[in-house]
């Protein structure tokens, strides 16, 4: 028998399998979405808005997975947590495109606190969700991403392709880590 368990909002048994594959899911597209951003930012594609888009649909996209074990509040709450990672993200690549280091270090320094604040969030949330966990679960993705982000802006194609490997695996660390956190917390 596959492993249970009961979604509060609905009355319905979820697999744990399910939790996991949408997880997963939603951790890769992330950072899948979020490197496409950095390449048409770098290269100033004309699919940029679309890409923009679909990138700024993630958080919503985990908002409504949350939502029926944690409730609309908290599924709205972590979706804006997100988009705000996101938005100050790309505020971030804008400034290094430009070279304004100004505006890198503000955006950089806004953008570890939102990560804090997602860690924070997350564990307040979930009596199986660390915050130190989360915390450098998501710093050690920023520094990644940030790594990506120059390396694709210096023209290190090879370098962030092999780094992207790195970026992909953690997200879905990541995943595994809520998984398991939520199947603590709601299993049967």
């Amino acid at each position: 028998m596959v492993p249970q368990f009961l979604d509060p909002s609905s009355g319905l048994l979820c697999t744990q399998l399910q939790v996991s594959n949408a997880n997963r899911r939603l951790w890769t597209e992330h950072v899948l979405w979020t490197r496409f951003f950095m390449i048409s930012t770098a290269f100033s594609l004309p699919d940029l808005p679309f890409v923009t888009q679909r990138l700024l649909q993630n958080p919503h996209d985990f908002a409504a997975e949350l939502c029926p074990l944690y409730g609309k509040q908290i599924a709205m709450r972590f979706d804006r947590l997100l988009t705000e990672h996101l938005l100050i993200a790309a505020k971030l690549v804008a400034a290094a495109k430009a070279g304004d280091t100004a505006e890198v270090e503000k955006q950089r320094k806004l953008w570890y606190e939102n990560a804090e604040d997602i860690a924070c969030f997350l564990a307040s949330i979930n009596p199986f969700w660390r915050e130190r966990v989360w915390r450098d679960l998501l710093l050690d993705h920023l520094r990644m991403t940030e790594n990506e982000a120059v390396q694709i802006l210096t023209g290190q194609y090879e370098q962030s392709i092999k780094d992207f490997d790195v970026i992909q695996a953690e997200a879905l660390q990541m995943a595994d880590v809520m998984t398991c956190g939520m199947i603590r917390q709601f299993g049967s």
